[in-house]
């Protein structure tokens, strides 16, 4: 009896240290920037193919997949389309209920951004579920900001353990199987806590603290729409819409009021960015900001609305397309102990190329006016 139990007990070993092989593992901590394999310049063998279908849930280096997963060359045909890659040679395509994983190793209780870049191709009202563990959020790909047909976008979450899967998935359900997003490029970063700076009651009101851009692409990074408790990518504020988002632009490829990154409206009133702070109920507040055009050609009046409590201003800048902005401010009372601070283009734009643009917000900040000051002002 113990010379039978010997080798089941030797086989069972085998198969655990089997499986330990085969099952993926998270490297070190993650460090700020491409992901390991994140632009899928490392690809599986020829064996594991079937055209440009991926066969095997682990033939890409790193990653994971499942369902009808395509490993795209760039300038690859398809039908009377050129699928584009935005940076090397490869990228993803992912088809009916495809998915591509992840495990990474984190640190428990700190925020991160991912940044990861997706175009359309054949289907007309694609999205794609994110998910770290058990959060997720749908982004809705289904506009277009850029001429080449590739955005970025960002998605943020909180590490509930120190490894986590990240995942993203197309849910469609196309007639043809191969229908889906390109997905390319794919980035983290960590996020510090939102904070405010001496004299302003705004937290991140320079936005310099954000999601991943990429230094090689002119096109910054997307801030999707998201629920009041999830955790944004852009620290201290939300983003509200149905299905529109904000671009988050950097000074590298774009003329920001002030530092070294700025928010672009690109979607009218369809969205609004906003921050809710907390007030004095009956006290007066002044609230400041810049206003402008990223330099990207959108030349055009630009104007955003600002909104506070029951008070609002338009300011509007005439944009040359080339840069520059101008202060605006709003004073307002207080009507309870929180206040929501609400930023919205007041209106539509596109650049000649067809693409969607829109006024810079930049330089926020919110202060308490004395009564005295205040009587001073209306004076």
């Amino acid at each position: 009896m113990t010379g039978g139990t010997r080798p089941r007990r030797a086989v069972l070993l085998l198969l655990l240290l089997l499986v330990g092989v085969a099952a993926p593992a998270a490297s070190g901590v993650v460090t700020d920037g491409l992901l390991p394999n994140g632009n899928f310049e490392q690809g599986p063998d020829e064996s594991q193919m079937s055209d440009t279908r991926v066969m095997s849930p682990n033939a890409i280096p790193h990653w994971e997949i499942s369902g009808f997963v395509e490993y795209i060359g760039s300038g690859q045909q398809q039908d009377d389309m050129i699928l584009p890659v935005p940076e090397g040679a490869r990228a993803v395509r992912l088809g009916n209920d495809a998915t591509i994983r992840q495990l990474l190793s984190v640190t428990q209780k700190a925020s991160y951004s991912i940044t990861f870049s997706a175009a359309r191709t054949c289907a007309q009202a694609e999205q794609l579920n994110v998910s770290v563990g058990p959060e997720s959020g749908v982004l809705p790909i289904q506009t277009v900001y850029t001429s080449s047909g590739w955005d970025s976008y960002s998605y943020a979450f909180r590490a509930r353990h120190s490894t986590v899967w990240l995942s993203i998935h197309n849910p469609g359900h196309e007639d043809d199987p191969a229908c889906g997003p390109l997905i390319d490029f794919i980035a983290i970063k960590t996020l510090s806590p939102p904070r405010r700076e001496k004299g302003n009651m705004l937290k991140n009101g320079d936005f310099e603290e954000g999601p991943f851009i990429f230094r090689d692409t002119p096109w910054g990074a997307l801030v999707p729409p998201m629920e009041e408790d999830k955790v944004s990518p852009l620290p201290g504020w939300m983003v509200m819409s149905d299905t529109k988002v904000v671009k988050y632009v950097d000074a590298g490829h774009h003329a920001v009021p002030r530092g070294a990154r700025a928010v672009e409206l690109v979607a009218g009133s369809e969205v609004a960015l906003l921050q809710e702070v907390r007030t004095v109920a009956g006290r007066t507040y002044r609230l400041s900001f810049s206003v402008g055009d990223a330099g990207n050609g959108c030349a055009q009046p630009l104007a955003v609305r600002a909104s506070a409590a029951s008070s609002s201003q338009a300011v509007t800048y005439e944009s040359r397309g080339t840069g520059g902005s101008r202060r605006g401010e709003l004073e307002f009372a207080a009507a309870a102990d929180v206040t929501r601070i609400v930023f919205q283009s007041m209106n539509h734009h596109m650049k000649p190329d067809g693409t969607l643009c829109g006024p810079v917000v930049d330089d926020i900040s919110l202060v308490g006016v004395s009564k005295r000051a205040a009587r001073r002002l209306f004076m």
